[in-house]
């Protein structure tokens, strides 16, 4: 199972991971070395790949039976050196997958290409298995990788049936062209054109680190209050897209110390960025109306009265923090969502809920 249906089960879709506590990101966790060897040579038994990096690759297949074992390669490399996928990286890919079923014969895998839904995937590096991931480490964003995983053995297929799974013909080929990544850290650039304040808190933030929020004395505005502290210049967020965010949260109330101590924040995951979808009711109505229309690159203020977050009482939030809330959010990527899977379809059984932000602190 592990050499391949291990790889082919893990889902594509990101799911948020608890790291360890660290409030400032060290420089060299961003700055990773260029560990890629000169001189490589593509393994000849692979697929011929062409296309530009961006669209539907074309896909020519040898005129020899599939190979019994693993192989892969970067066939395209990105140009930016400055970008390079780490081992822990949210990477964002446009993936597709083909069947090799023959000597020259292949074809494009039924409902397996991104490009067909316009939807990339949310790739958590530390989650994908070795064969995958060591591929894709220290590769410039904008490289392509091909990957072949035998056909599956008798025991596989009987393994696949006996589960409802339909048991593919052939070798299956991935090819993984790497959109972007967002690594432990990552913040959007700019400097704040404003901090905030007048009847508002007041955001300072250092680099890579955890932002600093200074809450002012008196009420919480009644209605959402949204500020932008660095405008963006990317595409705005569209409704029921998956964006990528650094985030933290305050209560507007102080504690019994008179301070405002984050109730929830990325920084305390060692800076690790958060995806979700938005627009769609799967986090709080303040971050639904506050993120929608932005353009990425943002930093943005969203001061949330306690009825678009979590409720007044505690009663009412059920362990969730009561009363109005201020987040300082980073929007730093925006893509579409791959559309629902159809009723009854396979492989619908046990999807996971979206994670509400202040719902994952202390995980």
């Amino acid at each position: 199972m592990h050499r391949r249906a291990a790889a082919l089960a893990v889902p594509l879709a990101a799911i948020t991971l608890a790291v360890s506590s660290c409030g400032s990101i060290p420089e060299e966790w961003r700055t990773p070395a260029f560990l890629r060897m000169d001189g490589d040579q593509l393994d000849p038994r692979l697929p011929t790949v062409t296309g530009e990096v961006g669209e539907e690759p074309e896909v020519a297949f040898p005129d020899a039976d599939p190979p019994e074992e693993e192989i892969s390669g970067i066939v395209s490399e990105g140009s930016g050196e400055d970008e390079l996928v780490r081992a822990d990286d949210l990477v964002v890919a446009n993936v597709v997958q083909y069947q090799w079923t023959g000597p020259g014969e292949g074809e494009l895998a039924e409902g397996m290409s991104s490009y067909e839904t316009g939807a990339p995937d949310l790739i958590r590096m530390e989650q994908m298995p070795e064969q995958i991931s060591d591929v894709l480490v220290n590769q410039p964003v904008g490289s392509r990788a091909v990957y072949v995983m035998p056909p599956l053995t008798e025991d596989e297929q009987a393994q696949a049936e006996a589960s409802g799974q339909p048991a593919p013909a052939g070798a299956s080929v991935l090819v993984i062209d790497l959109v972007n990544s967002f690594n432990k850290g990552s913040v959007v650039p700019g400097e704040q054109t404003t901090d905030g304040g007048d009847g508002l808190p007041v955001v300072t933030q250092d680099g890579h680190s955890e932002p600093t929020i200074e809450v002012p004395e008196g009420d919480a505005p009644e209605d959402l209050e949204i500020v932008p502290l660095i405008e963006g210049t990317g595409a705005e967020v569209e409704e029921g897209e998956q964006v990528i965010v650094q985030y933290t949260g305050v209560r507007w109330e102080a504690d019994e110390n008179g301070e405002h101590p984050s109730f929830d924040s990325t920084w305390s995951r060692g800076g690790d960025p958060f995806d979700t979808t938005i627009g769609a009711g799967s986090v709080i109505e303040g971050w639904d109306e506050g993120i929608v229309g932005q353009p990425v690159g943002s930093r943005l203020l969203l001061s949330v009265p306690a009825d678009l977050a979590y409720g007044e009482t505690e009663e009412e939030t059920m362990g969730a923090p009561a009363g109005p809330l201020v987040f300082v959010v980073d929007v730093l990527g925006s893509y579409k969502n791959p559309p629902p899977a159809e009723e009854g379809a396979e492989g619908g059984e046990g999807a996971e809920e979206e994670a509400d932000p202040a719902e994952e602190d202390g995980e």
